[in-house]
């Protein structure tokens, strides 16, 4: 592992704090008995967790219960004690803003709005870590001027050393930003195409063709209680990008 690869890892790991926080913060796959048509692709919108599946007598359900967020949570003070989200309802929505998207009449639309959502997200990490980069070594610009001054330097020992992990994270988080991958048009129009007949996967309501139909384009959820809105977005080309948004 690189040293680069290795400090990123570090830096993100303490990000999460510690491993049973992690696992409060996100949970992980396990072994189900019932399918769940979105799992995996459904996230709170209070506190950012993928919701999990919750089989009902007369339909499915994605829930998010707050008992499961960690002690002493900010989040905690405005999460219900579970926000409930219904599968049909939802793969109505999203089935036919995808037989909208995917239709041939709108496929121009489509690949234009695919263009244009590339790069900004990167740009955008980038300029965070060049903040925070030039805010630590204002930091320390001022305890030197402060020791200069008369301060006396064991009372900055503490703070000069916070700023300057500050500065190694922020100079890691700028090594490890990915260069942006420009997809042209020709190469999207492609990976539309490679998706197959959306409109056959969307008529055939199989479990297993809409699943792969969803992996295929990247299909991700963020339901918000209030107002009872969903978001979701597809990616279906791997651009740097949130890819094309709809909701309801």
């Amino acid at each position: 592992m690189e040293i680069n690869d290795f400090t990123a890892a570090q830096l993100l790991r303490k990000s999460k704090g510690s491993l049973r926080t992690a696992r409060k913060t996100e949970r992980s796959e396990r072994a189900v008995k019932h399918r769940y048509l979105f799992r995996g692709r459904i996230r709170c919108d209070i506190c950012g967790r993928k919701m999990e599946g919750s089989p009902r007598k007369k339909a499915m359900y994605y829930r998010c219960p707050a008992r499961t967020l960690a002690p002493g949570s900010p989040v905690l003070a405005s999460h219900p004690g579970a926000v409930y989200l219904r599968e049909d309802l939802l793969q109505d929505a999203i089935n036919g803003w995808l037989g909208h998207l995917f239709d041939r009449k709108n496929r121009e639309r489509t690949v234009a709005a695919l263009m244009d959502s590339q790069e900004p997200v990167i740009e955008v990490s980038r300029d965070a870590a060049k903040r925070r980069l030039a805010d630590a070594e204002a930091k320390l610009t001022r305890f030197q001027n402060a020791i200069m001054a008369g301060v006396d330097p064991a009372a900055l020992v503490e703070a000069i050393n916070d700023a300057q992990a500050e500065r190694l994270a922020a100079r890691a988080a700028l090594d490890n930003i990915p260069a942006p991958v420009e997809r042209d048009i020709a190469e999207i129009y492609a990976a539309i195409d490679s998706i197959g007949d959306v409109g056959a996967a969307l008529r055939g309501h199989t479990p297993t063709g809409l699943e792969e139909l969803y992996d295929a384009i990247d299909l991700q959820v963020r339901y918000k209680q209030n107002p009872h809105e969903v978001d979701f977005s597809i990616n279906p080309v791997g651009v740097n990008s949130a890819g094309v948004r709809g909701g309801t």
